[in-house]
């Protein structure tokens, strides 16, 4: 059994192993990491040796844990990342590269229909009838999209909503409200099959389907990082988030939005951010919490969004692609029959 795993900002994480009655066997470690002292190696590799197939992380790092001679060294590497590679051994996992990816940047529809096209699109990738794709959403109207489980009214005022121009959307993923400016932020959709997360806790794979999109920032000159569980930040401040929803059918997305040019001050007049949620940020306003590409770059939105598919391209050896008119005619169903109904967006009222 072959497993692999990349570090979010880190090396690559390789192993080899065989399963005999149960138990791990012929355990070898391999990667780009650096690891002193050298028979330290020899160490981790008898720790993992024997130990039962079903080995969690945690068990597993504790024991690479503790078999490293006192003062050894790790770099580019940490216990928990040679466990995820051996659990991402033991479930069949796959690589980014064991896929031929698509790339889609079709021109711009409804906000409602760019979460209806989310679905869609996932639950192709999950039944095998689409490549897994990288979309980069344009929609024609400012929007702001709340996550699965938010309360409307608790997150949104309605009137700075209308004022500033923004519809209330509700998509299928977790997390918190985006203010989705039209022109003034950046996002994109991964429609990934879940084999490329087996072996990660969820997570983990935050920071797994992220990493690409930190290279590619940091190319630009952003000095990106991730913050757990789903911010991409900068020195000064957030520059996006990311959310999941994962199907049945084993289809998953990821998707995140990047602010290009968001004005901090109308984010806070659409979105009730309350002191309780600001309190674990650093930061007695919302306004200072967000750090613009634009800024740190001078680079126009689209150049940006170039570049992205351009690191993409070259991490993945994706080709452009485009949505299909079938694939239209779906999603623009599943607008009528849920995302544009009052019951789908007041569903948590």
């Amino acid at each position: 059994m072959h497993g692999e795993y990349k570090v979010p900002g880190g090396k690559l994480v390789v192993v080899d192993l065989e399963v005999v009655d149960g138990r791990i066997s012929d355990f070898h470690l391999a990667g780009d990491f650096f690891l002193e002292p050298d028979d330290a190696l020899q160490d981790i590799n008898a720790a993992v040796n024997g130990l039962p197939e079903t080995a969690d992380v945690p068990t597993i790092a504790a024991a690479v844990r503790g078999a490293l001679p006192e003062g050894a060294q790790l770099l580019g590497f940490t216990p928990e990342s040679v466990g995820t590679a051996v659990r991402r051994a033991l479930v069949t996992a796959s690589a980014w590269t064991d896929f031929e990816w698509e790339v889609v940047d079709d021109p711009a529809v409804s906000p409602n229909m760019n979460l209806a096209l989310d679905e869609v699109l996932t639950a192709r990738v999950g039944e095998g009838r689409r490549k897994p794709t990288l979309r980069i959403w344009e929609w024609d109207e400012s929007a702001v999209s709340i996550g699965s489980f938010q309360s409307y009214r608790n997150e949104v005022d309605p009137e700075g909503a209308a004022a500033h121009g923004f519809d209330v959307v509700r998509r299928i993923s977790g997390g918190g409200a985006m203010l989705m400016g039209a022109g003034q932020i950046i996002t994109y959709s991964l429609h990934v099959p879940a084999s490329l997360v087996a072996g990660l806790t969820f997570a983990d794979s935050y920071a797994y389907l992220d990493d690409w999109v930190l290279h590619a920032l940091r190319s630009l000159g952003i000095d990106a990082t991730y913050q757990p569980l789903n911010d991409i930040a900068s020195p000064t401040g957030k520059i996006g988030g990311a959310a999941q929803k994962r199907l049945a059918n084993g289809g998953v997305l990821h998707h995140a939005t990047l602010s290009y040019d968001i004005d901090g001050e109308v984010m806070t007049q659409v979105l009730r951010i309350g002191r309780e949620k600001l309190s674990d940020k650093g930061t007695a306003s919302a306004a200072k919490r967000v750090d613009p590409i634009r800024r740190q770059t001078g680079m126009t939105r689209r150049e940006i969004i170039d570049r992205l598919i351009a690191s993409f391209q070259e991490f993945t050896g994706a080709t452009i692609g485009s949505i299909s008119p079938d694939e239209y005619a779906e999603a623009e169903a599943l607008v009528a029959s849920k995302f544009a109904t009052e019951a789908w967006l007041h569903r948590v009222p």
